[in-house]
């Protein structure tokens, strides 16, 4: 009885210890802070489809480097903000000799206009929780919803309201932080934001419906795009049909 109870508790320990280590601070957490720093600032907001033509023109592979050029995404929106972040994050560490990925995946990064929940940023940008829902299709990251957790650094998807997909209203930044103003809790992001484009925002805690936030462990993973579905019909469906928070967070492994 007593070796069947230690097993029993050296086992919990060990799933303890594994969902701690899921929501450990990620090396990777200061990278992507240091591409927001060399980010623009401003540029003004806009999500019509001029932005979306300079977004492509943001960001192209050639003889085997990124080149990212975020000024020329200018008018910008959230969600290509975000991404550009992302790819700048990559190429960082493929400069440094951190990360290896063939050709097929480099080129699986690229932007040129997929549909809501096709590809790598077609599931970035569609409605409901595309980030974190590539991130656990992939297993590149953790998505969680607790702030306590939360550290600067983290993608976060913002919901303003309770509707997710066809009526949802939400945002795609990156988190910095809280802070208190006037003995409220507000919480702190970067993005592209209305009206001003690039830059910082600060908001009530309570303005935040929910929020979905994803770290990034194992870029490495991006590999896997090519065993995932074209398209991932969940994300597709969100720009027709409403979903709910509990099915977002159980597609994104919550």
């Amino acid at each position: 009885m007593r070796l069947v109870t230690a097993i029993a508790l050296a086992a919990l320990c060990a799933v303890a210890d594994t969902a701690r280590a899921q929501l450990a601070p990620s090396p990777l957490n200061d990278l992507i802070l240091q591409q927001i720093k060399q980010m623009p600032s401003g540029g003004q907001y806009s999500a019509s489809r001029t932005a979306t033509i300079r977004l492509q023109t943001a960001a192209h592979f050639e003889s085997g480097k990124f080149f990212v050029l975020p000024d020329a995404a200018s008018p910008s929106y959230c969600s290509g903000a975000t991404y550009l972040v992302f790819l700048k994050t990559i190429e960082a560490l493929r400069e440094r000799g951190d990360l290896d990925l063939n050709y097929e995946t480099l080129d699986s990064l690229m932007i040129r206009g997929q549909r809501d929940g096709a590809g790598i940023w077609g599931r970035w940008n569609a409605n409901g929780p595309g980030t974190a829902r590539l991130f656990y299709e992939l297993g590149i990251g953790r998505n969680f919803d607790d702030f306590a957790e939360a550290q600067p650094g983290d993608f976060m998807k913002i919901f303003w309201s309770p509707e997710v997909g066809r009526e949802e209203h939400g945002h795609s930044v990156i988190y910095l932080g809280t802070e208190k103003k006037v003995g409220l809790d507000y919480v702190r992001f970067w993005s592209s934001n209305i009206p001003f484009g690039y830059g910082e925002r600060s908001v009530p805690r309570t303005k935040i419906v929910y929020a979905i936030f994803s770290r990034l462990y194992a870029p490495a993973k991006l590999s896997r795009i090519e065993d995932l579905p074209a398209v991932d019909s969940y994300l597709a469906s969100l720009v027709r049909v409403r979903s709910s928070y509990a099915e977002a967070a159980a597609k994104c492994g919550m």
